[in-house]
C-alpha cells in the first residue's frame, strides 16, 4: 500500500487542466488568432543516434567492478502542447509551466 501524507495524496491524481483553444500569436501570420491545442507526442526513436549507440555499448560485456551507484531523484517531465493556427495551419510548440509530475488534461 502507498502511504502518503494527506496533502500529497489528494494532489497525486490531480491533472493540470488546459483549454482546447487558446488565443496566441502566430509568427507566420504575425497576428493573434485562436489556436487549436493538442498534446505534443514523442517523435520516432532513431536507432543510430549517438545516445542509443552509447547505451548499447554500455550493455555489452559482464559489467565489471563498479562502486554502488547513487540513487537519483526522478525529475518531472515538461508538459508540452502543440498550437495550430487555423489560418495558415502552422504548428508551434509551447511548454506549460516547468517540470512536473502532473499530467496535462485538455478540457472544453
Amino acid at each position: 500500500m502507498n502511504y502518503l501524507p494527506a496533502w500529497q495524496a489528494e494532489n497525486e491524481s490531480v491533472n493540470m487542466k488546459y483549454p482546447k483553444e487558446v488565443r496566441a500569436y502566430c509568427p507566420k501570420c504575425k497576428t493573434h488568432t485562436v489556436h487549436k491545442v493538442k498534446l505534443a507526442s514523442k517523435g520516432k526513436a532513431r536507432p543510430l543516434a549517438m545516445g542509443n549507440r552509447k547505451h548499447e555499448r554500455k550493455l555489452l560485456g559482464h559489467g565489471g567492478k563498479r562502486a554502488g551507484e547513487k540513487t537519483v531523484k526522478k525529475q518531472g517531465k515538461r508538459q508540452k502542447i502543440m498550437l495550430e493556427c487555423p489560418v495558415c495551419k502552422k504548428k508551434q510548440e509551447r511548454v506549460i509551466g516547468t517540470r512536473t509530475k502532473k499530467k496535462l488534461e485538455l478540457n472544453a
